[in-house]
């Protein structure tokens, strides 16, 4: 059996952590250098982005951790951990996280994230306005820039089409400007509506 049928049929072919039906797909909760179905599961988009911080946390959305923080799933429990304590600012997930065990091994994997001491803020890539920005988007920059290493010059104004975001550095995008792909970064742009 395909480990995402397993999948299927343990989930029942829902987000095992908020329990909705849409857009489902694969997460493997790191580290996994085993990939065993524990360490495995089922989750929605919204539920994606914003476990891998491409999201802003919607404190209301997790919610859910309140049910499925009890699941018997290591990996669910795992992530549930991992989410509650990116919301221990608020008192229900204080709460949930004071009822909430892990066994030592548990535990272990859910330190390894880090998620346990770091920040809950999500750092996006943001315009010069803090306006999120998106793969695909259009942009204007606020600057004249001289491209290095070019004789071509942004100049203030110019529209990029379909900017790609820099994935090791949210102050970074790329973009076409003359048919060159360039390296912008963020403060000098902003979102074209």
């Amino acid at each position: 059996m395909s480990l995402e049928k397993q999948l299927v049929d343990r989930s029942g072919n829902q987000c095992e952590l908020c329990s909705s039906t849409n857009n489902l797909r694969v997460y493997e909760i790191p580290p996994n250098p085993q990939k065993r179905i524990e360490e495995i599961i089922h989750v929605c988009t919204k539920c994606q982005l914003q476990l891998d911080k491409k999201e802003e946390l919607e404190s209301a959305h997790w919610s859910c951790l309140n049910e499925s923080m009890w699941s018997e799933v290591p990996g669910v429990q795992v992530v549930a951990w991992r989410m509650l304590n990116r919301l221990k600012n608020e008192s229900w997930a204080m709460d949930a996280l004071d009822m909430m065990y892990l066994d030592d091994d548990q535990l272990t994997w859910a330190k390894a994230s880090g998620d346990d001491v770091n920040s809950a803020e999500v750092d996006l890539h943001r315009d010069c306005n803090g306006a999120i920005l998106k793969a695909g988007d259009n942009i204007v920059l606020i600057k004249s820039l001289d491209v290095k290493g070019s004789t071509v010059n942004a100049r203030l104004g110019t529209v990029v089409h379909n900017i790609k975001l820099v994935a090791d550095n949210t102050d970074q995008i790329e973009g076409r400007i003359d048919g060159q792909a360039i390296i912008i970064l963020t403060k000098y742009v902003r979102k074209n509506a």
